[in-house]
């Protein structure tokens, strides 16, 4: 008689999972999380664990906020659905368009709802090409991304990301998606090279590839204010003020992606807010909600709903939106996540507490295996080689960031490791006790890939 399978078993043999290796799951099998509590979540096997990423750099308010939950309970109790379509509309999605206009960094006109970050992105390609025919400019579609940046994982979106994981096997990224260099210094600044030097090169070969490709070509320059699933990489502060010079200079559209930055992240509400960038579109996602609901937000300003309106008025509609664009229960959690944020002061709490954890990874700076602790606001990342002088990997690029977050795991810490950088971003609500207690068991987790590199050297 057969034993009925346990759940571990059910997940191996049902799910194919996002970001893993399929052949490698069906040996390991998942960590199964059962509930969460505050910054905490915990397995089935009760054991406890710091959720350091929040999740997916998401659950701003930890994973046991009551005023989400009940939210989201009276809109389903309400309106539990509908659409936006065809001059449909409902209170939740008009007061969230409304709340996410009056929070804007710069002016902004008009909000579109989709359901993840990914599909925001899609969205704003389609959008940058739609006013670009509107505006009889139909060779104006190209799109400049980064080396290392992460936009999404949808066919438009996955070609604006520039990690190689992303692309490799599914012909990506598509025609027409440029990238150029990072903004990470320690990597790619030239020896002796400053970082207002290096943020004047990339300024410089930014514009070099814009002339190469044509002007007339480019339609919109797309980055994150800084840099998330690419490895926490925090631009020199020269570094957007020159890149937003050469965009005006050739009246090419800007778009921040703040789905890992907005809403405190950085320290203040808005990535743009910290590094003084003036979007004409802003992607929002991720701690809009809180992650407790799906939801994302594209704000475009004037100059670029003005086309847009006057084209679908020509053609007859805006062809283009979502079934769940946004849909009552995720707007009306969306606006209470936001109401939370306010009324406790979790933005400035934010700061204040990456104050304290970036502090804690200092001391790290001069450990044998630490090449660079970076960070800004509430969101940090530790970056190991095998040889500070040179910088190189130990074995080989990403060897020593899995161990270390695998041994942090054990050590009921989740954290993600994107090559050999460990990053932090717990969720806005941590205090300075969990900060603590998150960076001892960083500590433990450091100390016992110290040995264990130790012991391969001898």
């Amino acid at each position: 008689m057969n034993q009925p399978l346990d759940l571990a078993a059910k997940d191996v043999r049902y799910q194919l999972h996002p970001y893993t290796n399929a052949r490698l799951h069906e040996q390991v099998g998942p960590l199964i999380i059962e509930r969460g509590e505050g910054i905490h979540v915990y397995d089935d096997q009760g054991k406890q664990y710091i959720e350091a990423m929040a999740g997916l750099w998401s659950a701003a308010l930890g994973f046991s906020n009551e005023r989400l939950v009940q939210a989201a309970e009276r809109q389903l109790r309400s309106l539990p659905f509908y659409h936006l379509f065809s001059h449909k509309a409902h209170r939740p999605s008009i007061e969230l368009a409304e709340k996410l206009i009056e929070l804007a960094p710069v002016p902004m006109s008009k909000v579109f709802f989709s359901n993840s970050g990914s599909e925001a992105n899609d969205s704003v390609v389609k959008l940058v090409w739609y006013r670009s025919n509107a505006l009889g400019q139909p060779q104006k579609k190209k799109i400049i991304s980064r080396h290392n940046a992460y936009h999404g994982i949808t066919v438009a979106s996955g070609s604006l990301t520039g990690l190689p994981a992303n692309q490799r096997g599914f012909d990506l990224p598509l025609p027409g998606f440029l990238h150029v260099g990072c903004p990470h210094h320690y990597r790619h600044g030239l020896p002796g090279e400053s970082e207002e030097a290096f943020a004047e090169r990339l300024a410089q070969e930014l514009e070099a590839r814009i002339l190469a490709e044509g002007p007339e070509t480019i339609a919109a320059f797309i980055g994150e204010p800084l840099m998330g699933a690419g490895g926490v990489i925090v631009p020199p502060r020269s570094y957007w003020q020159r890149v937003q010079q050469v965009l005006k200079r050739y009246d090419i559209l800007l778009i921040a992606d703040e789905v890992i930055c907005g809403f405190g992240r950085t320290g203040q509400w808005f990535g743009c807010q910290s590094f003084d960038i003036q979007p004409d579109i802003l992607v929002l996602s991720k701690q809009l909600s809180s992650s407790y609901q799906p939801i994302a937000a594209v704000l475009v300003n004037d100059r670029v709903f003005q086309p847009v309106a006057d084209h679908s008025h020509s053609l007859g509609t805006l062809g283009h939106g979502f079934t769940a664009s946004g849909h009552p229960v995720a707007t009306a959690v969306a606006l209470e996540n936001l109401k939370v944020i306010e009324e406790d002061g979790l933005v400035e709490h934010a700061a204040a507490m990456g104050e304290r954890l970036r502090a804690g990874l200092a001391a790290y700076r001069d450990h044998p295996l630490v090449g660079e602790v970076r960070g800004c606001g509430l969101i940090a990342a530790v970056e190991l080689v095998g040889d500070k002088a040179s910088k190189a990997p130990y074995q080989a690029s990403g060897v020593l960031g899995r161990h270390l977050a695998g041994r942090a795991q054990e050590h009921g810490m989740i954290s993600r490791a994107m090559g050999d950088a460990l990053a932090f971003c717990p969720p806005l609500i941590i205090q300075e006790a969990e900060v603590d207690e998150m960076l001892r068991r960083f500590d433990r987790a450091l100390a016992d890939t110290t040995v264990w590199v130790e012991k391969s050297w001898k």
